[in-house]
C-alpha cells in the first residue's frame, strides 16, 4: 500500500490553497462593501475548501483509482478523522451555545412586548426577554429566529430616543438573522483556527455586522443618538454568548469602537447587498466534487 496517492495528493493541495489564500488577505479596501464581500469570502472559502475535498474523498472511498493512480486507505482515513473533528466541533460550540442560553433563560424576570420606544404594549411580533442584572445589555440571542434580550436597568437608564436606537440595532441583527449566519461561521473558525488570519478576518466579520446594524438603524433615526447609545452600551458592557449572541455594545476594541462612531458620523454609507460575484468565488470552493466522475 502506497502511502502517497491521488488523494493524499488532493487533500495537500486544497490545504495548501487554503493556506495561500488566508495568507494574502489585508484589510485594505476603503470601499465598504469591497471590504465586507472580501472578507466573507476569504474566511469562508479557505476552510469550506478543505471540507469539501474531505468529502469528495470520502465519498471515492479507498478502493480504485482515479486517471490511473491507485487510491489510497491513508488518506481516506485522514478524511474521515477530519470530517468527524468537524462535526464534534461543530456540535461542541452547539452545545456550548445551548447550555450558556439555557443559564441565561433563568436570569429572565419576566416577558413582554415593547415598543421601538420600550413602552409596554400588547401588540407586538416578538417579546423582549427581560434580564434581572446589574448593567446595560441588550442582545439578539438565538438561532435562526433569535429573541431580544434586555436588562430591566437598560430601560430605567436610557431615556426614549436612545432607548429606541438600542432597539433599532438589535432588529437590524434579526433582520439580517445574524445569530445564525454567525453562528456557523464561527464553527469554520473552530474548526481550523491555525489558517493565517483567522482571528483577524473574525474581528473584521465583527466590525462589519455592526457597522451593517448602525447602518439599518440609522435610516430610521439621527446616527448621533446611535453613537450616544453606544458610548452608554460599551461603558457598561456585558460580554454576551459569542456562539448565538449579537449585542449592540459588542464592541471590545477602542479602536473598534473609534471606527463605529465615525461611521455613524461620516456621510451614511449604502447598505452591503448580495453580491453574486462572493457567491461564485465561495463555488470554488465545489470544485473537489468535479472529480468524482474521474474514480472508478
Amino acid at each position: 500500500m502506497s502511502f502517497f496517492s491521488v488523494h493524499s495528493g488532493m487533500m495537500l493541495g486544497s490545504l495548501s490553497l487554503a493556506w495561500g489564500l488566508r495568507y494574502g488577505w489585508q484589510n485594505a479596501d476603503k470601499n465598504w462593501q469591497m471590504r465586507w464581500h472580501k472578507a466573507l469570502v476569504c474566511f469562508v472559502l479557505s476552510p469550506l475548501l478543505v471540507i469539501v475535498t474531505a468529502i469528495a474523498v470520502l465519498c471515492m472511498g479507498s478502493e480504485g483509482q482515479m486517471i490511473g493512480v491507485q487510491a489510497g486507505r491513508v488518506s481516506y482515513a485522514i478524511a474521515l478523522i477530519f470530517l468527524i473533528y468537524s462535526i464534534f466541533r461543530c456540535s461542541q460550540l452547539a452545545w456550548s451555545g445551548w447550555t450558556s442560553l439555557q443559564k441565561l433563560q433563568k436570569l429572565v424576570i419576566n416577558t413582554s412586548c415593547f415598543n421601538a420606544a420600550g413602552v409596554k404594549t400588547t401588540d407586538c411580533q416578538e417579546p423582549m426577554r427581560l434580564l434581572n442584572i446589574p448593567m446595560l445589555f441588550a442582545a439578539q440571542i438565538g438561532f435562526w429566529r433569535s429573541h431580544l434580550f434586555v436588562s430591566q436597568k437598560l430601560l430605567d437608564s436610557l431615556d426614549t430616543p436612545h432607548l429606541e436606537a438600542v432597539l433599532l440595532h438589535e432588529r437590524a441583527h434579526a433582520h439580517y438573522h445574524d445569530t445564525f449566519w454567525f453562528f456557523w461561521l464561527g464553527c469554520l473558525r473552530q474548526i481550523m483556527p491555525w489558517l493565517p488570519n483567522t482571528q483577524a478576518l473574525w474581528e473584521e466579520l465583527l466590525l462589519l455586522r455592526e457597522l451593517r446594524a448602525d447602518r439599518w438603524a440609522a435610516q430610521h433615526l439621527d446616527g448621533l443618538l446611535l453613537a450616544e447609545s453606544l458610548l452608554a452600551m460599551v461603558s457598561s458592557n456585558m460580554t454576551p454568548l459569542e456562539t448565538f449572541a449579537a449585542a449592540f455594545g459588542s464592541t471590545n476594541t477602542s479602536d473598534r469602537l473609534e471606527e463605529r462612531i465615525n461611521f455613524l458620523l461620516a456621510t451614511p454609507e449604502p447598505l452591503p447587498h448580495f453580491s453574486w460575484r462572493s457567491l461564485f468565488w465561495i463555488g470554488f470552493a465545489l470544485l473537489p466534487l468535479t472529480v468524482l466522475p474521474l474514480h472508478s
